[in-house]
């Protein structure tokens, strides 16, 4: 806040309430905490009622736990009240239940599967020495494709 530091407010809620265009005890004072909570929540932010009091309490300079529990609920009556007139969040569809799908792979007939096949497939040693991948036909893939002997054995 500009100039002094109101009583309650701490720097977040500061924040907030300058970004809202209340940067003075007066600002705060022409509005109401009411109206002040409401626009901080308008703008985006997510403020509790801890807010709601602490501008109660910074208008009344006392602490935000001297406010009587009846002017609370007075608070709080007039703060539903006006996020009741609020207009529905834009651009965030409304929830649904959640439903998890578990989808079964087949089953090769060797016993050899997908995730949860119980077994793993036997793996060719010469691939872990080469590094290479065996195709179909037991040629290397890392030889440029060639199934033609080459000599080398």
């Amino acid at each position: 806040m500009s100039g002094a530091k109101l009583r309650n407010i701490g720097p977040k809620s500061a924040a907030w309430l300058r970004q809202v265009g209340l940067r003075t005890h007066e600002d705060i004072a022409a509005i109401g905490t009411v109206e002040a909570f409401m626009r901080v929540k308008r703008a985006g932010f997510k403020p509790t009622l801890n807010l709601l009091y602490a501008i109660e309490g910074a208008l009344l300079d006392c602490h935000w736990q001297e406010i009587p529990d009846e002017r609370r609920q007075e608070l709080i009556l007039a703060a539903d009240a006006a996020t009741a007139l609020l207009p529905a969040p834009r651009n965030k569809p409304a929830a649904a239940p959640v439903r998890t799908t578990v989808h079964n792979e087949d089953r090769h007939d060797e016993g050899f599967g997908g995730f949860g096949g119980g077994r793993e497939e036997p793996r060719d040693h010469d691939e872990e020495r080469d590094g290479g991948e065996r195709d179909r036909d037991g040629g290397d893939d890392h030889h440029g494709g060639r199934d033609e002997d080459d000599g080398r054995d």
